[in-house]
Parts: structure tokens; sequence; C-alpha cells
């Protein structure tokens, strides 16, 4: 026995709640059901931020916002000129849930608790009729005539249009190559770096700005660098693993970055604020206070990596000594063995090769009335808000171009 809608929605989560929302205000005749593998819906979103749900990032302009996708720079320009973060923060203010803007620019319901986002899709999925069916995990999908047959494990469900809005859902990248699309392999993003190094032995939870950058390669970024007990972490070591995606997959994880401490010196100009602060502070222990904008634990230990011992004054510095702690403030190397999951928001590189897509549409350019949002497609971000503003962006247009 067949269930029968006018639109399938294959994903419980943000981007398959959101098109369906957008699908059915625009036209409330429409038939629409949400198939979820899963127990529950939304669980992303539930976790996403601490719990908090980092709905978008307060970065207005389309053309500087898709600098934050290391992979859809270009597919998501003429997109993001349609709805991107003003109109994602209007709809939201349009249906009671307030956001608030950060100092790092990220973006968060006013009530600091994601269950308000939860909330929200919830009861609007409920006011429009919107059916939601968990425990169906999609076994196979084909094209009959007009229709799309969807198999789950214990249902079937015929529908004219076909969404897909599954993440890193391996089973469903698998299904769409068996129609015809390409799927990019997925490698992990976001993640932070396991070192093991004496320098940064004892100093987890200690933080610095600085650039840093994969050796051999030309990924570099700039930001604050987090000291954890099992390596590094932080806006500077996430922007590395997203950019560097696929290149740190190519290395097995194993690879070296080099730190510059002070960001933006060099390590000649180091070496000159340091003769510098010889002659003013002579007589004071170099080891007792940082001179630089980082906590004195960190500088403790590059004076102490340099061979300066505990109490050696500045004015007894050689030049070699002098050299050698320019040297670790600017251009440390650290080797890394591995890397960790950044907290539980698991983002993947890869997805559905972007050629394949429409993105005026969001729709397969192989099979007509297959559209595609979300992360299930090869897009993704760094950390802040970012990839589910493409969730938005992707949901919006797919309902926009069907209704419309």
């Amino acid at each position: 026995m067949n269930q029968n809608f006018d639109i399938i929605i294959v994903g419980g989560g943000a981007a398959g709640f959101f098109t369906a929302i957008n699908l059915v205000e625009k036209q409330p005749k429409l038939k629409v059901a949400i198939l979820e593998r899963g127990k529950e819906v939304l669980t992303k979103v539930r976790i996403s931020g601490g719990g908090r749900c980092n709905v978008t990032h307060a970065c207005f302009e389309p053309n500087e916002l898709v600098k934050f996708y290391p992979r859809g720079e270009k597919e998501l320009r003429g997109p993001f000129h349609q709805f991107a973060a003003r109109e994602t923060i209007e709809w939201f203010a349009q249906r009671g849930v307030a956001l608030k803007i950060e100092s790092d620019g990220r973006m968060f319901p006013v009530s600091n608790a994601s269950q308000t986002i939860i909330d929200c899709f919830l009861a609007a999925t409920q006011k429009l009729g919107i059916a939601i069916l968990t425990g169906q995990s999609v076994q196979s999908i084909f094209k009959k005539e007009n229709f799309w047959k969807i198999e789950t494990q214990n249902e079937n469900y015929l529908a004219e249009k076909l969404i897909l809005a599954t993440g890193s859902n391996p089973k469903i990248w698998e299904l769409l190559q068996t129609l015809g699309h390409s799927v990019v392999a997925p490698v992990p993003s976001l993640f932070t770096f396991n070192t093991k190094d004496s320098r940064i032995k004892d100093l987890p939870g200690v933080s610095a700005l600085v650039s840093v950058k994969v050796k051999d390669t030309k990924l570099q970024a700039t930001g604050p660098l987090l000291i954890t007990h099992w390596g590094m972490s932080g806006p500077a070591i996430l922007k590395l693993s997203a950019w560097g995606a696929r290149i740190l997959f190519e290395k097995n994880y194993q690879f070296t970055i080099v730190v510059n401490w002070l960001k933006d010196t060099d390590t000649a100009d180091a070496e000159q604020l340091l003769k510098l602060i010889k002659q003013e502070q002579a007589k004071k222990a170099v080891s007792k206070k940082s001179p630089f904008d980082f906590p004195n634990r960190l500088w403790e230990s590059l004076v102490f990596a340099s061979g300066i011992e505990s109490e050696i004054k500045w004015a007894d510095l050689s030049k070699v000594q002098l050299q050698n702690l320019s040297n670790q403030l600017t251009n440390g190397s650290f080797q890394v063995n591995g890397k960790s999951t950044f907290k539980e928001e698991f983002v993947t590189a890869g997805g559905v090769d972007l050629k394949e897509i429409n993105f005026k549409t969001m729709q397969s350019k192989l099979h007509e009335n297959l559209y595609f949002a979300g992360e299930i497609v090869n897009i993704d971000a760094i950390t802040g808000g970012f990839n589910f503003q493409n969730a938005w962006t992707s949901g919006f247009i797919v309902a926009q171009s069907i209704t419309s």
C-alpha cells in the first residue's frame, strides 16, 4: 500500500524542516511529509552551539559571507543574494524567535536554548499540517512515471517531488549514485589537532591570538588558538581543518604546523623587539612576566624551550638565546599526530557534486523534481553558524522554486 504526498522530504533536520515550513506557508494546500530515519527529529539542532543553537552569523554582505565556505563559495553567491543572514533573522523574528549577536559575530536565540528553535519548527509544522514520520529509514528511491517512489523498511511512499535533506548520510549518497549522481567522497572537516609537545604539556585552557600554517602547504589561518589536554583547538585550528580537510586527510593527519604566537610579527622584527625589552628591563628575570599579549604561563614555557633558565635576567641574554626566543615566538614547529572531533558538531567535506545541481532552484540537473537542501551536497563551512545558514538558504530556495 503506497502513501501518497505531493512532496516528500527525506531528513528531519534543520534543512528538512525549514524547507517543509516554507513550502506549505507559500502553498497551504500542499501535502508534505518529512521522513526521518531516527526516533527523534532535529537532533543536531539540539546539540549545536553547546545546546544554544548557533543559528547564523552576523555577516550581512553575501560576497563576504561566501568566504566562510571552503566548499561552495562560488555556488552560494547567487543563493545568498536571495536569502542570507538578514533574511534568517527576519524569518525567525516573524515567528516570535529573537536572535542576538555575540562579540565574535555568532548569532543565537535570545533564550540561549536550542529548544526555542526546535519548538518554533515543531509548532509551525503542526500548524501547517506537515506529516512528521520517524523511524523511516529509506531503502530505495526510484522514478516511476511522473512520481518518485520511496521505500523505507516498513512503508512505501509516492510523491511528485522529492527533496533530500539528509546531511552526511552514506546510504542516501549510495542511492543517488545508482540514480547517476556523482558523490565527492566525504572526509572529516572541523576537527582539532592532537599534538604531544613539552612546550604545551601543562597549559590546557591557555589561549592566544596567533597565525598558524601547515608546513609544506599553502594552508594558513589567524585567530585564537586554544591549548587542550590532547593538543590544539580554537578558531584558528578549526579554520585550518576546514580549509585543509582534503589535504590533511591525504596526509593521514600526520603533519607539522608552524605557530606564530605574535600573529603578524616576523622573526626578525621579534628579535628587534626583544633587544629593546632587553635594554628596558635589563635587571628583571626574563621568565617572570610576558611582555606580549598572551598568558605568563605560555611565555614561561617558550622562554624555557629557548634554553633560558628561570633566574636569567634580560641583561644576561646571549645573542643565541635571543635568536632562539624570537624563533620560538614566531616560528614554533609542532608535530601533529591525528585529530579529534570538535565537540558534537561533526561536519564532513563531501557530498553530491556541485556541478550536478542548479543553484537557482537547488534541483538536480539529472532528474526533474529531485531537489537538495543542506549538507547532503558538497558544501561545508567553518564553525560559527555558517553551516546552518547554508541549510536555511538552500531550503528557502527549494521552497521558492517549487511554489513560484
